[in-house]
């Protein structure tokens, strides 16, 4: 089956510009489902964003990549961000030898990250032991992956994040 060049319908041959903010909302949003972020969080991580010294859209991206959840998933002990922070929920990981349950935490250069003890047994980080060795890891982080074991070796900067991201975009959708 072809597709239609146009939407369906008899009077919608054309498709409507982009405006400026539509442009501005569709890359905001596109951050938000791709860390999983609800808006009223997305709202606050720029607002200390906006307070701390540097580029704000640069600041924005490095709060992101600073949560537990995403550097579980940069470390290759998930598939995805949505399930490193399921892992992060079940309690199967601590930071500095202390259980800790909560995805959004902040982690910080020399904050260890490893699988909690009583969890090494279990089936999925079993196998994941042995199908982790061709993960590719950030510079900013260390993975030592007989242990299940990451170090945060320093902050991330904006170099370090790979994707397709036009943080100025979203700066400009707050300063509205």
């Amino acid at each position: 089956m072809e597709r239609r060049p146009h939407p369906p319908g008899p009077a919608r041959r054309f498709r409507a510009k982009e405006s400026d903010y539509g442009n501005q909302l569709r890359e905001k949003q596109k951050v938000r489902r791709l860390y999983g972020v609800f808006e009223k969080q997305f709202r606050r991580y720029f607002r200390k964003a906006q307070r701390m010294k540097g580029v704000t859209g640069a600041n924005l991206l490095i709060l992101l990549e600073s949560r537990l959840d995403n550097v579980i998933y940069r470390l290759g002990l998930a598939d995805s961000r949505a399930q490193a922070r399921q892992l992060v929920r079940h309690g199967h990981f601590s930071v500095n030898g202390r259980k800790t349950d909560i995805p959004s935490f902040l982690v910080k250069p020399g904050d260890e990250i490893e699988v909690r003890a009583g969890k090494k047994v279990n089936t999925y980080f079993k196998q994941r032991a042995q199908s982790i060795t061709d993960t590719k890891v950030p510079g900013w982080l260390r993975l030592d992956t007989a242990a299940l074991h990451g170090t945060v070796l320093v902050d991330p900067v904006r170099e370090d994040i790979e994707m397709a991201i036009n943080e100025q975009l979203i700066v400009e959708y707050y300063s509205r």
